[in-house]
């Protein structure tokens, strides 16, 4: 620990405060109107009330303890969770809330030396309890206590509220960064697939139609299979002329199966083959990390349901509806669940096609035509029937390279965000340690030493009346 400043004491909380002694208050004497703070209310590591409630909105069952305006609340239920509060009314809160009347400590000082990290690091080793750790009375009041002079703790708490709140106003910005990329990255979409964003290209190949696509695609599917007239919806965006419209099933290998997998997968069988569900769909590609396997048996009989590797897969059943990945090569030879359905696009590029299927509009189209069974369920025939607007095969390409490069740029955005939202996490920390080390503000020589401070606090509490514990209000 670095040497504290001159004019400063390290002390006890016990020895500056009267920690836990509370006034209970039995529901029936408490005001309908007056604030009632719970545990829940309090934002962990923020010192920030979420919510308010009053008295008649929480009908207490069980006695409260009483706090006044300028008194710090702390939590110490789980204390590690870092609740402390400054009352700014009076009013009620749970016996799991200790109310402390700063005295003669200043209040914003006492709030802020009870997030400090020595104090967090101090109340976490020693909570008794192992599901629901607590802070016990004894170990309260033995925490470690820097007591700088009076006037330099209003000088620290002032400093603090001007450094913190900078950090609150940066941090709010920066939290705010992702929700701006999910709308860029819908936007990327929406442009890719209306042909705004390969409008300069395509005009430079003219020629280029998706007519001679269609016409392709056609050719290799029997005649009942031909029909690509999709089904239309009011909010299909406008496509250029040399694009076409077509129905998703139409898109589907006709050597393979559009279809859903495994309905009854039974127990996990550690020597069978894994099994991908619709919770392993995730950010457009497959997490492995918590596959389970089903037996060869059952592998071998959904066969049309096994995977090469390259297909979609889509969530069909369930409140993830929509939910889109492209099996990766490393995948081949799995199988797939019944909430899952499997795409094989082989001969226009189904990394486009997945692009489409990822837009706010054809999620929505999804979700919104799907049936409630006993959970949300999208027919495949109905998924078949999903418009998916084509341009040429070259163009597909030249979408699905702008796209990912956007993404990337997007992607690298989002990395520096989370470097950057961390960093300021711990900044609060950092500033407070800095705080209570005394290198945050100067000391002024002509302030009056914390130890003159700390024996006038001894002397005020020898001379004062015990105060009894857990004393009722009256009414």
């Amino acid at each position: 620990m670095s040497e504290l400043p001159e004019s400063w004491v390290q002390t006890t909380l016990g020895q500056v405060v009267n920690y836990a002694h509370n006034e209970t208050v039995d529901p029936a004497e408490m005001q309908p109107e007056a604030w009632l703070l719970e545990l829940e209310d309090i934002e962990c590591d923020t010192g920030k009330v979420l919510e308010r409630k009053t008295v008649g909105a929480r009908a207490p069952k069980s006695t409260k303890n009483r706090f006044y305006a300028g008194d710090v609340l702390y939590g110490k239920l789980r204390p590690y969770l870092n609740k402390v509060v400054r009352a700014d009314k009076d009013g009620f809160c749970s016996s799991e809330i200790i109310a402390i009347s700063p005295g003669p400590i200043d209040a914003n000082y006492l709030f802020y030396s009870m997030r400090a990290p020595c104090f967090i690091e101090y109340v976490s080793s020693v909570s008794h309890g192992m599901r629901m750790p607590r802070l016990g009375t004894q170990q309260a009041k033995e925490a470690p206590f820097t007591l700088p002079p009076a006037a330099e703790q209003t000088r620290i708490a002032a400093k603090l509220d001007e450094l913190l709140a900078q950090v609150d106003t940066l941090k709010a910005r920066i939290d705010g960064i992702p929700a701006l990329l999910k709308r860029f990255r819908q936007s990327v979409l929406a442009a890719a697939v209306s042909g705004r964003l390969t409008e300069e290209w395509r005009s430079m190949s003219p020629e280029r139609r998706a007519e001679q696509t269609i016409k392709t695609l056609k050719a290799a599917r029997p005649a009942k299979e031909q029909e690509h007239t999709p089904v239309f919806f009011e909010e299909l965006p406008h496509i250029p002329e040399n694009w076409e419209w077509a129905s998703l099933g139409f898109l589907v290998s006709p050597d393979e199966a559009l279809c859903y997998g495994v309905v009854q997968p039974g127990t996990d069988d550690p020597d069978g083959v894994y099994l991908i569900r619709a919770g392993d769909l995730k950010s457009g590609s497959v997490d492995t990390s918590q596959l389970r396997k089903i037996s060869v048996d059952t592998h071998n009989e959904y066969r049309r349901s096994q995977v090469k590797g390259g297909e979609i897969l889509v969530t069909v059943v369930g409140a993830g509806i929509g939910e889109t990945a492209i099996i990766p090569a490393e995948c081949a030879g799995f199988n797939i669940a019944r909430a899952v359905a499997k795409l094989p696009i082989r001969e226009v590029s189904a990394k486009y096609v997945y692009l489409w299927l990822s837009t706010s509009l054809a999620l929505s189209w999804m979700k919104g035509s799907s049936r409630e069974v006993a959970r949300p369920t999208l027919n495949l025939e109905q998924l078949r029937a999903l418009p998916v607007p084509i341009p040429d095969g070259s163009e597909q390409t030249e979408i699905v390279r702008r796209v990912e490069q956007l993404f990337a740029f997007a992607d690298q955005l989002e990395a520096r965000v989370a470097a950057a939202q961390e960093r300021i996490d711990k900044l609060t920390q950092s500033i407070l340690a800095k705080a209570f080390r005394g290198e945050l503000v100067p000391q002024d020589p002509n302030d009056e030493p914390a130890s003159v401070l700390l024996e006038r606090i001894k002397a005020q509490r020898a001379a004062a009346p015990k105060a009894k514990r857990g004393r009722k209000a009256k009414a």
